[in-house]
């Protein structure tokens, strides 16, 4: 199939109808809504693929939602307002679940659910049926309300295509006898009942004793010749490539692999797999030009203004959103916001797990196929995946669109979905929104049973993982000591940046410093650590102040205590060093716990279900080292959206960026700990998430790096800096009394400065624009760094970045107004080897 080839000369059904005589019969409008392809299905030979539905062909994405949303809206005006308020409409998987979204957008007052193949630990069925026809039958009713379908309202069901009618009456028989109701409505694109299946709904329906409405975009039937599925195998198998046969690919370089962050709205479900209520969708109206602004800069496409203003002279670009399967209405709104703010011919359709043979034939619905294995944890076990009609499409970029269960390795892997795509375009986009985590009543927040929380692991603690003392810190991590993660920074920085792996799922090789190095650290600290207990004594006094405040002394404690929860692990030292300062000041003995959290994917939520178990979520105090533009304020505050009773304000020692409230100081100086890793925090790895590794009930992964014991200076740094807490004691009362009575609110001065830097220099990517001189030494230490901008007159606070470019071979520009000390800038184009400004390699240390 080729891009210029004018598809609708020939109808898309004439291929099958005239090797096995199967026609449709009824409305006009039939041929121009679907086409005829071939399945390989022992129960029915043929498959209507529809035009409109954007499963199989893709389509323009404005036509496929307004085609369920123009159902919808004849749904509520048949209904009327006071009933359709009172309504649940129901989707099925997976085909449906996009349509019944559009549909359920349309009525606009009424909440969704679809039906689903993946089963979610906890989560109680409220339901269950058979697709008799379907190659994959059961399907599953999880609500995250067990009472969303046991009200009395009209129940509206949606399908793409109403055939026989089995499908519906299963659901109707099963859903009545547990939540009885009078009315029900039947939504499909087409209906192409045989009048015998219409006879036998209307005979239900007077057995159940319930009005049943159905609404359409068009009706008609199927006509079947005598022996048509035996015929229609033998075709298969005629055209069928053999068994184990490798997937043809297009000669020539592959299409680049990128990521793009979405930031999806914190607690806007993924789909309505386990409901999603029209206030959900207000939120989702609200962000979804922004998410589809982030992919038009991605994939550099002009904007619809610039059209319209004549300013744009190249060809209009063609891109396809591909959705995942029952993952179909956010990328179908991502696709819909997309074609209203680029200048670019959008198309959009989903993968399935439907094999239907394909036909490079004009009068063939199914022109071409890509074949992957399954990339999320089926129930039912690995096994084929399929992306139809996308090879051969023409398209300049495919956005494809998963949720997070399914961005596994597999996704990645050689012959996985993300490879077959770039050898047929030349840029695939990768964009994951968040799997949505159900509530579950009677343990909050969580989607597994009762029993699971409990049977989360203790924390782990020194000696046995890290050089902490025991009492200093738990760790609510899982010890991947014995993996091998770490991989070359160069590496690492070419996977990342093309977006064929996250950060979080390697680690860097640890940075083993010089004599000169070492030396260099030990004078910081000297000159720094009274500065740092100030700091440190200024912020705890904050805290201590102000979370007795947050629940009003609620609760059986009359004296409610914070409990530390660091961020691993640039945190977990200032953590410690709170806990120091509450003891030494006021006798008292704070918890702390560290965790994880990775830019992108969130905070690890099974931690916070630990924490919610042990501990008053309003007595959690999240702590940090420092903030560069905020990104992890901004992804904390998201995160923890999806827990009850966390307060998502971090408390850091050094806030210049001007992102939180609670900080010691908002100066940007050098905190000695940022200039090592591992040896200067408890010898503990940054943390890993790898779904390899990582499960489902699992905690975040880290290393304990036993072996560099010789090198640590972990405790030598608490140790220094808490000498300094009797000396800076006054001097803390008068800052932390000042800074309770000020208006602290967040600037966001930081991030401004960083969008600007962004723009200045080129790199038009703020996630490379590292601020502050803790996220300029990580970025010499782990990233691949193309320049340093320091802010001119910079002194002794700079020394470290001014040795560490030197081993990498990276000049610092000196800059005026900079609200930083300095900038570290990750290469923005980076391939193997481009690890200074000139894109030549350089020898490290």
């Amino acid at each position: 199939m080729t891009r210029k080839e004018n598809v609708d000369v020939v109808w898309s059904g004439t291929w099958v109808a005239e090797r096995l005589g199967v026609g449709l019969r009824g409305d006009e409008q039939l041929p121009a809504l679907l086409g005829l392809a071939l399945r390989r299905n022992p129960k029915r030979a043929h498959l209507l693929v529809s035009n409109v539905l954007g499963k199989h062909v893709p389509q323009a994405p404005s036509v496929v939602y307004d085609a369920g949303h123009g159902l919808g809206e004849r749904v509520r005006k048949l209904l009327g307002d006071e009933e359709a308020a009172r309504a649940v409409v129901l989707g099925y998987a997976e085909t449906a679940t996009g349509l019944g979204h559009s549909v359920a957008d349309g009525v606009a007052l009424a909440p969704y659910l679809h039906s689903t193949r993946r089963p979610v630990d906890g989560v109680e069925r409220a339901g269950g049926f058979e697709e008799s026809h379907s190659h994959a039958t059961s399907h599953l009713l999880l609500p995250e309300d067990p009472d969303l379908l046991a009200g009395e309202g009209p129940l509206i069901l949606v399908d793409d295509e109403f055939s026989t009618g089995n499908t519906v009456l299963n659901t109707i028989r099963d859903l009545h006898e547990r939540y009885p109701r009078d009315r029900y409505v039947i939504v499909a694109l087409v209906d192409m009942r045989a009048e015998q299946d219409r006879a036998r709904l209307e005979s239900f329906a007077t057995e159940i004793g319930a009005r049943v409405d159905l609404v359409s975009l068009a009706s008609g039937t199927v006509s079947l010749p005598e022996g048509v599925l035996e015929k229609g195998q033998a075709l298969v198998a005629q055209y069928e490539p053999p068994t184990g046969e490798a997937p043809q690919t297009p000669e020539g370089p592959a299409g680049r692999v990128r990521r793009v962050e979405l930031e999806w709205p914190a607690g806007v479900p993924d789909g309505g797999r386990h409901g999603f209520t029209p206030e959900h969708r207000d939120r989702l109206d609200a962000e979804a030009p922004a998410m589809a602004h982030r992919i038009a800069q991605a994939l550099d496409l002009p904007s619809a203004t610039a059209a319209v203003d004549g300013a744009s002279a190249r060809p209009r670009p063609r891109i396809l959103v591909l959705g995942f399967e029952e993952l179909m209405y956010a990328p179908l709104r991502l696709g819909t916001a997309l074609e209203r703010i680029a200048d670019a011919d959008v198309r959009y359709s989903t993968t399935t797990r439907s094999p239907v043979l394909a036909v490079d034939d004009p009068g063939y619905a199914i022109r071409t196929r890509l074949v992957f294995p399954a990339h999320d944890d089926p129930a039912d076990g690995p096994g084929e995946r399929y992306a139809y009609n996308v090879a051969g499409g023409g398209f300049d970029a495919v956005v494809a669109v998963v949720d997070s269960v399914a961005d596994t390795p597999r996704l990645h892997a050689p012959d996985g979905l993300l490879a077959q795509l770039a050898a047929h375009t030349p840029h695939v986009v990768l964009a994951v929104v968040p799997s949505y985590i159900p509530h579950i009543p009677h343990i909050p927040n969580t989607p597994h049973t009762p029993g699971r929380a409990s049977m989360l692991p203790e924390p782990l603690r020194g000696p046995a993982f890290s050089s902490y003392a025991a009492d200093e810190v738990g760790w609510l991590l899982q010890d991947l000591s014995d993996a091998e993660l770490e991989a070359p920074t160069e590496e690492r920085e070419e996977a990342i940046q093309s977006g064929g792996a996250h950060y979080a799922e390697s680690l860097p090789v640890e940075y083993q410093p010089s004599a000169e190095y070492q030396q260099l650290f030990k004078a910081a600290l000297d000159t720094s650590a009274a500065r740092i207990a100030r700091a440190v004594g200024t912020v705890t006094e904050t805290v201590l102040a102000e979370v007795p405040l947050r629940r009003g002394r609620r609760g059986t404690d009359p004296h409610p205590r914070p409990v530390l929860v660091s961020l691993a692990r640039a945190g977990t030292p200032v953590g410690v060093l709170m806990r120091r300062w509450a003891q030494h000041r006021h006798g008292i003995d704070l918890p702390h716990y560290a965790v994880s959290i990775v830019r992108g994917r969130g905070i690890d939520a099974n931690a916070l279900r630990w924490l919610q178990q042990h501990h008053d979520p309003a007595d959690i105090v999240f702590v940090d080292g420092w903030t560069g533009k905020g990104a992890i304020t901004r992804e904390l505050a998201a995160a923890v959206a999806e827990f009850e009773g966390f307060d998502p304000e971090i408390a850091v020692l050094a806030d210049p960026g001007g992102c939180v409230r609670t900080y010691g100081t908002r100066e940007d100086f050098l905190i000695p700990s940022a200039c090592l890793n591992s040896t200067v925090s408890g010898l503990i790895s940054r943390t890993v998430l790898r779904s390899d590794l990582v499960g489902p009930d699992d905690f975040h992964g880290a290393k304990f790096y036993r072996e560099l014991a010789d090198a640590d200076v972990s405790n030598h740094f608490l140790d220094t800096v808490a000498a300094h807490f009797d000396e800076v004691a006054v001097a803390v009362d008068a800052e932390a009394k000042e800074l309770l009575a000020a208006d602290r609110a967040p600037t966001w001065e930081g991030w401004a400065a960083v969008e600007r830097i962004s723009e200045e220099y080129g790199i038009h990517d703020v996630n490379l624009v590292k601020p502050g001189v803790g996220e300029t030494t990580r970025v010499l230490l782990r990233r691949v760094p193309w320049k340093i901008l320091a802010k001119r007159g910079a002194g002794a606070d700079l020394d470290h970045v001014r040795l560490l470019a030197q081993h990498r071979g990276v000049p610092v520009e000196e800059v005026d107004e900079l609200p930083y000390t300095c900038v570290g800038l990750i290469h923005p184009q980076y391939t193997r080897g481009a690890t200074g400004a000139d894109g030549k390699a350089v020898t490290t240390p």
